[in-house]
């Protein structure tokens, strides 16, 4: 493939410019009967759950996770690598199916963008999945403040649970970076306002009833575990589920249609799953278990990605997705750029187009950490996709090559942005090469391990951290965790995606250090305990010029300004 100089069209554009097939067609053509198609329009439908059922003796694809290295301002294009992965082995002949989550408004209206690819790889329709799509994160949004709104109604007709208003846990939620929600105060209406209280607002994704979705086998297994989301404790210091409120059932309906996985096609009528949407730095950041068992029977490859880099989303997705669901991954994609990696190495964002051998061979630390994390730690075949940019020098990436290459590891140039499938071939002929040698996932910790330990493993053998330190709130948190029987659960680590540290400032890999963990939260009803570290929010804020300034509708009514 002959690397691209000429500046591409913009995303909107190029989506735009793309005739797409009606929905139906893509369903026939995965043998999906009209019976269980439901359209949202002419080129989005809903998939009945039933076909789960229908198909259970079907045999599964091959499920391959796409990640990446620590993300940094420069870009690495995970998501683009993931959909022109898919369109490359349908290039190929291969039945592929495209998994992966769908965007959040927050980033959309802020500044990291959308989550439906770039150039000639992407989902489509890309200005509608990139907005409200089927309405799924509204569902989370309003189950979640429907709880919310039940937990304060309870405090107000008299509180039979004996809920310490001091200690509820369970947070309202809004899909909008707000950061002037992160703590706020609640009730202040005089007798008829309600008891006031402290609140802090999360970001839709973030939400537990998000995880809850995202995890739920089926219906049962979704109204289940909505009652046993903790909401707080009482006077005497026991947890109190969701289910004493008798919430789960209208939880439930609310997310009834939500469940049901979307059904897309990428530029190149890849089809693809999208659903589901939880942040990989401050939840598990993968698709849901029905998208994805859904996808694995609909094709014979199925492509997924889990949120930023190995550290974060492919050690959850392991650890909590796979574990729960029984999946395991036949091969991983590690995603890098040399762009970033020079960042890692200490190159000014300003300097990226200049060759700089010193920093890409100092900045390779952190793609080395991943590597091994992904081929020793979790026992996965991995290829290295080096995702081109044209200011790439050849001696960068002969360099790049070979480093990955004396690693035991294939390295593989990808230019999926500027040529979609065919920029992909290459990369789909080496995951087919090394899915056959899968030989299933290793965990990082064992279930019966005490929590604090499980940090510590994930902390020392994923992150390369000295130790854990534990606030004096945390270790408080972590007794009332056992206390409450919850020690068999597995965790779910919020931390900066920027760096294997909890300091997003420290880039490349670093070592002698210890991860600061300040809080823990017992997420019931997603059956994971939640570790906040350093200083990341579960509220982003919007930044000095929000990407919303430059969107608008033009007079035909078309979006503008998206990405």
């Amino acid at each position: 493939m002959t690397p691209t100089t000429l500046p591409l069209p913009d995303d909107l554009s190029i989506a735009e410019g793309t005739v797409l097939e009606p929905i139906s067609t893509i369903a026939e053509r995965l043998g999906i009967p009209p019976r269980a198609l439901e359209p949202y329009g002419h080129h989005k439908a809903k998939l009945d759950l039933g076909l789960l059922d229908e198909w259970r003796d079907r045999p599964d694809g091959q499920l391959i996770l796409v990640t990446a290295i620590s993300p940094t301002p420069a870009g690495e294009g995970k998501t683009t690598v993931t959909i022109g992965l898919g369109q490359a082995l349908c290039r190929l002949g291969k039945k592929a199916v495209v998994a992966v989550r769908e965007p959040s408004l927050g980033p959309v209206f802020g500044v990291k963008g959308g989550a439906t690819g770039g150039g000639y790889a992407q989902v489509l329709p890309m200005a509608e999945i990139n907005l409200h799509f089927t309405g799924d994160f509204h569902a989370v949004t309003s189950a979640n403040n429907l709880l919310a709104a039940m937990i304060d109604n309870h405090l107000h007709q008299g509180n039979a649970l004996r809920l310490d208003p001091r200690r509820i846990t369970f947070q309202r939620v809004l899909d909008v970076n707000d950061r002037a929600l992160r703590h706020c105060v609640l009730g202040l209406g005089g007798t008829q306002g309600g008891v006031p209280r402290e609140e802090s607002f999360m970001i839709t994704p973030a939400s537990e009833v998000m995880a809850v979705l995202c995890l739920a086998q089926d219906l049962d297994d979704l109204k289940r575990r909505l009652g046993q989301i903790i909401v707080g404790f009482d006077l005497d210091g026991k947890p109190v589920e969701a289910r004493a409120l008798r919430a789960e059932g209208a939880m439930a309906i609310l997310l009834k249609e939500a469940l049901k996985p979307n059904l897309v096609q990428t530029l190149e009528h890849t089809p693809a799953v999208v659903h589901g949407g939880p942040f990989a730095n401050i939840a598990h950041g993968c698709n849901t278990v029905v998208a994805t068992r859904m996808a694995l029977k609909l094709g014979d490859w199925v492509v997924t990605e889990a949120g930023f880099g190995a550290d974060l989303g492919a050690e959850k997705f392991i650890d909590i997705k796979c574990r729960s669901a029984g999946l395991s991954p036949a091969v991983v994609v590690l995603v890098a750029t040399v762009r970033s990696l020079k960042m890692h190495g200490g190159a000014a964002k300003t300097s990226l187009r200049d060759e700089d051998l010193p920093a890409l061979q100092r900045g390779s630390a952190n793609l080395a950490r991943h590597i091994r994390n992904v081929t020793e730690v979790y026992g996965l075949p991995c290829v290295v996709a080096l995702n081109h940019f044209a200011s790439d020098t050849a001696a960068e990436r002969e360099w790049l090559t070979a480093f990955v290459s004396d690693m035991g590891v294939e390295c593989v140039q990808t230019e999926v942005h500027a040529h979609g499938g065919a920029g992909g071939e290459a990369l789909a002929q080496a995951v087919q090469r090394l899915a056959k040698r899968g030989q299933g996932c290793r965990y990082v910790y064992d279930l019966a391990a005490s929590p604090a330990d499980k940090i510590r493993q994930v902390a020392q053998r994923v992150y390369g951290a000295s130790d854990v330190q534990f606030s004096p709130q945390a270790l408080k948190q972590l007794a009332q965790v056992s206390a409450a029987g919850f020690d068999g659960w597995p965790v779910c680590i919020a931390k900066t995606p920027y760096s294997f540290t909890h300091d997003p400032s420290r880039l490349g890999a670093p070592s002698d250090w210890d991860l600061q963990v300040r809080e823990i939260k017992m997420a019931g009803g997603a059956g994971f305990l939640v570790a906040l570290t350093g200083d990341v929010m579960t509220m982003p804020g919007l930044p000095a010029e929000p990407a919303a300034t430059r969107m608008s509708l033009n007079d035909a009514q078309q979006v503008t300004g998206l990405f």
